[in-house]
């Protein structure tokens, strides 16, 4: 297994488990504002005191400009952060006690931890990303291999089929599907929404792909042989025409996941995805669409971050395995 492998699965192992533990290791709940404290910089822990090592403790910071957002450290005042711990909001990976607040990645305008809705908001972004693609593969694989395998008008229909969604602009008709859905969903419920948009618009050219492979398995020696031995239609798909195109299949898949996630960041970012107050990387990078934010809170740039090494690592990913192929 080389470098860049390695590197790929553990940036994913070390983005899944976030994302799965975001309840333990978020130090705050995703909604919860602290208006006294708009666009908070990160907070430094401190490991040093006067020279000498020190429990891991952090400072109150003061708000000085409030129409420039500028912050200080208050040195009066420190808090030992807590590991393992049972705060107001539950049972966490670390905390702190009041007066201080502790901000890993800054607070946004409303003074919600960047930090925890970056881990909430990871189960939206990369949920899409996996569900989608699997949804997408599932019904490319079979709608192909049946294209393939059967031919004539059976291929005739699903192939045209297949070049109507091909020939429509993609982007177009992803704002326009999302467009007719009632603006009164859930987040969950756009989740769901989102994922089907993107498996509807994603399988036509895998299908394409997974046609052509099929018109040449169907023709080998052990297909022949199991229809001389009176295998079904279906079960030949199944078991020696479908597993032939799998290697395929999951190659595609990791360079595929990539395209899901920047789908959902893009509708998201536009306001047409996961809605506030509920986090996504994509509606947590629509604050910084104002070049006087970026350039003020750099931090709130941390979704964008997160998605290209996201991105980053599925194209190793994929990479290399087509590489082995």
């Amino acid at each position: 297994m080389g470098f860049g492998v390695k590197f790929a699965l553990t940036i994913l192992a070390i983005l899944f488990t976030l994302s799965v533990l975001a309840d333990f290791i978020a130090p705050y709940p995703y909604d919860l504002q602290n208006r006294k404290a708009p666009y908070h910089p990160p907070t430094k822990v401190h490991v040093f005191e006067d020279g000498n090592l020190a429990y891991p403790h952090i400072h109150r910071y003061s708000l000085v400009d409030p129409l420039f957002k500028v912050y200080r450290e208050d040195r009066s005042v420190k808090c030992r952060l807590k590991f393992f711990t049972l705060t107001d909001h539950g049972f966490k990976l670390i905390g702190v006690e009041e007066p201080c607040r502790l901000y890993l990645l800054g607070g946004d305008k409303l003074g919600r931890d960047v930090f925890s809705r970056l881990l909430y908001g990871s189960r939206y972004s990369l949920g899409v990303g996996i569900i989608g693609t699997i949804v997408t593969f599932l019904i490319g694989a079979v709608a192909g291999g049946i294209s393939g395998y059967f031919g004539g008008r059976v291929d005739a229909l699903m192939m045209r089929l297949v070049e109507i969604l091909m020939s429509i602009p993609t982007f177009y008709l992803l704002l326009s599907l999302r467009a007719v859905f009632p603006l009164e969903m859930t987040s969950g419920q756009i989740f769901l929404m989102i994922v089907f948009i993107l498996s509807f618009l994603g399988w036509a050219g895998l299908a394409r792909v997974v046609r052509g492979m099929v018109l040449s398995i169907r023709e080998k020696e052990y297909v022949l042989a199991a229809r001389t031995y009176g295998a079904g239609t279906f079960r030949i798909l199944r078991k020696h025409v479908l597993p032939n195109t799998y290697y395929y299949l999951i190659v595609s898949a990791t360079l595929s996941i990539p395209a899901y996630i920047i789908g959902e960041a893009a509708l998201s970012l536009l306001g047409l995805g996961i809605q506030e107050p509920e986090p996504s990387w994509g509606n947590m990078l629509s604050e910084v669409r104002s070049i006087n934010v970026l350039s003020s809170h750099p931090w709130l740039l941390t979704p964008g971050v997160m998605i290209f090494l996201t991105i980053l690592a599925f194209n190793i990913l994929g990479d290399n395995l087509l590489r082995k192929r």
